[in-house]
C-alpha cells in the first residue's frame, strides 16, 4: 500500500471513529429504523370498517388515528389468491356473487365473510296482516297483536358493500398528508370565545361523531390565527366534503317534545340506538312513495332505548292526554312526539293510545328523504337515518359552530404533486451536485456535502414518521428550505476552511476557521427561527407544516449535522 493510499485509509478512520461523526450517523440509522421502509409489502391496507357493515360483524378493526402506516392491517388474500393491489382487490370482489361466503386473509389474521343481498322494497296497494309482541308495562305480561300492514315485495338489485375502504399498502411509516391522498379539509370556528376545557370537550366530541359516523384517518385539533381566533381544523383522508360538512356544520342538538315540554334529549337520555341493518333502515309499512314525476321520497326508522327517568318523564306528559280515534278505528293521543334538530322541527310521531301513561323505555324514530329517483330517496333516507343516529349517540357540541372554510382535494391531483416533487427534488440534487463541483473541484469536499445533503432529508422524514406528523405540500417547502439552508450553512463552513488568512502574522487555526463560520450560521439559525414562528399560528396554523419542518430541519443541522461536516472537512482538507 502506497503512502498516499494509507493517508487515505488513516483519513477515513479517523472521520469514522469521530464522536460528532457517530452521533450523526447514530441519527441517521434511528430515523431509517423509524421510516421502516420495505418496498416488497403487497396488498391493500385497511382504512376504516364500516360499523354494522359484514367486515365490522366478521370483527375486522377499523385503524386508530394514531397507528404508523406500516402497523396497519393488510388484506394479503381473497379465498387464497394473493392480492397484490387495489386494482387485484377490487377486481377480485366485483367477481364474487350475491349471497356468497369467502375468506379474507390479512397480516393478522382470517376472516370469513358474505356478499349480502342489497334488497328493493316495494310498498304493494294489498295489505297482510301479522302477529307482534307487545310488552304491557302495566303487567309486565307480553301479548300477542295481530296488525294489518301493507304488503311488501322485495327483490334482490345487486351486492351490500361490504363495509372496507382501503388503499395500495404503504411501503414505510412516512404518513401523507391530505394533500398527497386527497380527502377533506374543513376549518371550524366556535361562536364564541371558548376556555381550554370547553375546547377539549368540542374536539373529543368532533372525533367521536365522526368515528361513530364510520370516518377514520381523522385529524381533529385546536388552532389560532396571528389575531388570537379560535379555530377546529378537522382533516379527513378519503370523505366526501358534502357529508362532512353536513355532520360538523351543526351543533347537533336534538330534543324530542309533548307539546312545549322537553321528554329526551340526544346524548343524555339515550343509552342504546340500534344500527345493525334487521333493526334500522327503510320503515317497511311506509317505505316509498312517489311525490311528483321526478320526486321520490322514502321513511327511515330505527329504535332507540331511553333511561328510566326519560321514559318517566314521557309517562307523566302523556297521562293526562285525550284519546284521538281515527277513520281506521286505531286509537293515538292528542298531542304528537316532535322531533327537533338544532332547533327545527323533523318529524312528527303519532303516539299510540297505549303508551298514555306508561314509562316506555323502547321507542321508535323516524324520518325521511327525498330524491329525483327512489334509489337517491333510499340513499338520502338512509343517509339521513345514520346521521341522526350519530348525534343520538353522541349528543349536542357544547357551542355552536361555523364552517370558516372547507375544501375538497382530488387523490389524483396528490399524486401527480407527489411524483412532481420527487422529480423536482432529483433534479434540484443534481443541480446542486454540479453547481458545487464547478466551484470547489474536490471530490473530498463534493461528496461529503452532498452525503449531508441527502441525510437531512432522513432525518426530517425519520422524525415525520417517529411522531407522526404529516408529510403535506407545507411540510414538503419546509423540508427544501431546511435543505436550501443546510447549503448554505456547509457552503459557509467550506469557504472558511479553505481560506488563507494570517492575522498579525499568525496563520489562523482550524479552530478559529470553524467559530468563525458557526458564529454566522448560528446567526442565520436563530434569525430562521424567529421568522417561523409567527408562521406556526399564521392562517389558522394552516402553515404550521412548513414552521414546524423548517425549524427541525435547521436544528438538525445546526447540532447534528453541521459539526459532523466540519470535523469530515477538516480531516479530510488538513495539511500533510
Amino acid at each position: 500500500m502506497s503512502r498516499r493510499e494509507e493517508r487515505s485509509m488513516s483519513k477515513i478512520k479517523r472521520i469514522f471513529t469521530n464522536s460528532r461523526v457517530i452521533v450523526f450517523l447514530v441519527f441517521v440509522l434511528l430515523a431509517v429504523i423509524a421510516i421502516q421502509p420495505n418496498f416488497t409489502v403487497k396488498g391493500v391496507a385497511i382504512r376504516n370498517v364500516v360499523q354494522n357493515s359484514s367486515a365490522a360483524l366478521a370483527n375486522i378493526q377499523s385503524p386508530k388515528p394514531t397507528d404508523s402506516p406500516m402497523s396497519r392491517e393488510r388484506i394479503t388474500a381473497i379465498n387464497n389468491e394473493p392480492i397484490k393491489n387495489i386494482e387485484e382487490y377490487y377486481a377480485k370482489m366485483q367477481t364474487l356473487p350475491v349471497g356468497s361466503k369467502f375468506t379474507l386473509k390479512t397480516n393478522k389474521g382470517i376472516y370469513k365473510l358474505e356478499i349480502q343481498p342489497l334488497i328493493k322494497e316495494t310498498i304493494l296497494n294489498e295489505t297482510e296482516t301479522k302477529d307482534v309482541e307487545f310488552l304491557n308495562e302495566t303487567t309486565n305480561v307480553t301479548e300477542i297483536r295481530t296488525i294489518t300492514v301493507p304488503k311488501v315485495l322485495r327483490e334482490v338489485i345487486g351486492a351490500e358493500d361490504i363495509g372496507l375502504s382501503v388503499y395500495d399498502a404503504p411501503t414505510n411509516n412516512i404518513k401523507k398528508g391530505l394533500d398527497l391522498t386527497g380527502g377533506t379539509r374543513v376549518l371550524l370556528q366556535p361562536e364564541k370565545e371558548l376556555d381550554q376545557a370547553d375546547m377539549d370537550t368540542l374536539i373529543e366530541n368532533m372525533k367521536q361523531r365522526l368515528n361513530v359516523y364510520g370516518l377514520s384517518d381523522v385529524v381533529v385539533r385546536e388552532s389560532k390565527d396571528l389575531a388570537g381566533n379560535q379555530y377546529v381544523l378537522v382533516e379527513i383522508a378519503g370523505a366526501n366534503e358534502g357529508e362532512v360538512k353536513d355532520l360538523l356544520a351543526k351543533q347537533g342538538k336534538f330534543e324530542a317534545k309533548i307539546g312545549n315540554e322537553t321528554v329526551f334529549i340526544g346524548g343524555k337520555d339515550i343509552t342504546y340506538v340500534a344500527r345493525s341493518a334487521d333493526k334500522a333502515g327503510i320503515d317497511p309499512q311506509r317505505g316509498c312513495g312517489q311525490l311528483s314525476d321526478e320526486r321520490w321520497s322514502c321513511r327511515f326508522r330505527f329504535a332507540i332505548t331511553l333511561t328510566p327517568e326519560a321514559a318517566q318523564r314521557q309517562a307523566d306528559l302523556t297521562k293526562n292526554l285525550a284519546l284521538v280515534i281515527e277513520d281506521a278505528g286505531e286509537q293515538y293521543l292528542s298531542e304528537k312526539l316532535t322531533l327537533y334538530l338544532d332547533d327545527a322541527l323533523v318529524d312528527e310521531l303519532r303516539i299510540g293510545a297505549e303508551l298514555k301513561g306508561s314509562a316506555v323505555t323502547d321507542i321508535a324514530i323516524s324520518g325521511s328523504g327525498v330524491g329525483q329517483t327512489r334509489q337517491a330517496a333510499i340513499y338520502d333516507a338512509l343517509q339521513n337515518m345514520k346521521r341522526l343516529q350519530t348525534i343520538l349517540i353522541t349528543g349536542s357540541l357544547p357551542v355552536k359552530i361555523e364552517i370558516a372554510q372547507s375544501n375538497n382535494i382530488s387523490p389524483i391531483l396528490g399524486e401527480q404533486f407527489l411524483r412532481n416533487a420527487l422529480v423536482v427534488a432529483l433534479v434540484a440534487f443534481i443541480s446542486v451536485a454540479v453547481v458545487i463541483s464547478i466551484r470547489y473541484k474536490k471530490s473530498g469536499i463534493i461528496v461529503p456535502m452532498m452525503t449531508i445533503l441527502f441525510s437531512e432529508v432522513i432525518l426530517l422524514l425519520g422524525l415525520a414518521a417517529l411522531i407522526g406528523w404529516n408529510i403535506d405540500m407545507a411540510a414538503i417547502a419546509g423540508i427544501i428550505a431546511a435543505v436550501g439552508t443546510g447549503v448554505d450553512d456547509q457552503v459557509v463552513i467550506t469557504d472558511e476552511v479553505l481560506r488563507k488568512e494570517k492575522t498579525a502574522g499568525m496563520v489562523v487555526t482550524w479552530k478559529e476557521k470553524l467559530k468563525n463560520a458557526f458564529f454566522i450560521i448560528m446567526g442565520a439559525y436563530f434569525t430562521m427561527v424567529v421568522a417561523m414562528l409567527p408562521l406556526w399560528f399564521a392562517g389558522a396554523g394552516l402553515l404550521k407544516g412548513f414552521a414546524v419542518t423548517t425549524i427541525f430541519g435547521i436544528s438538525f443541522g445546526v447540532f447534528v449535522t453541521r459539526p459532523a461536516y466540519a470535523k469530515m472537512i477538516e480531516i479530510i482538507l488538513e495539511e500533510k
